[in-house]
């Protein structure tokens, strides 16, 4: 069974927590989620596809750039930190995303787009630089 997360931003009057939840990438490959902790946004891997690598044991991190991490388990790992809610441009931003396919990690934005799709900019240095992605935010269905 597949973890689902309720559409938790509707209990607080913090626009920036409408970014709270869980969603999965474009992709479908994992669910992140996504929790403020103290004012900052940060996500994490709850969910693989695929948690096993091809001997059976749990996908580790390893093509992190640092030797020590790379036998951390990719699930819970967080992979977004220190977004901020910028109210005038409606947007997460000053955070970084982390891709381990490549052990790269790279600056980041994200906006939502609609109630539950968000974009997801990840780049090097300006904006215009990077690549973007569209989340979709898991809802739990209606009985």
């Amino acid at each position: 069974m597949l973890p689902i997360s309720a559409n938790s931003q509707e209990t607080s009057s913090d626009p920036g927590d409408q970014l709270i939840g869980v969603w999965s990438p474009s992709d479908g490959r994992s669910y992140l989620k996504i929790e403020k902790i103290g004012n900052k946004y940060f996500g994490r891997v709850v969910w693989l596809k695929e948690p096993n690598d091809e001997n059976g044991n749990p996908r580790v991190d390893k093509n992190n750039p640092d030797e020590s991490l790379r036998s951390t388990p990719l699930k819970g790992y967080r992979v977004l930190k220190d977004f901020i809610y910028d109210t005038e441009e409606e947007m997460w931003k000053d955070g970084t995303i982390y891709d381990p396919k490549n052990g790269t990690t790279y600056d980041c934005k994200i906006e939502l787009i609609e109630e539950n799709k968000i974009e997801v900019r990840g780049f090097v240095g300006a904006a215009v630089f990077g690549r973007t992605d569209v989340w979709t935010r898991l809802v739990k269905k209606k009985k």
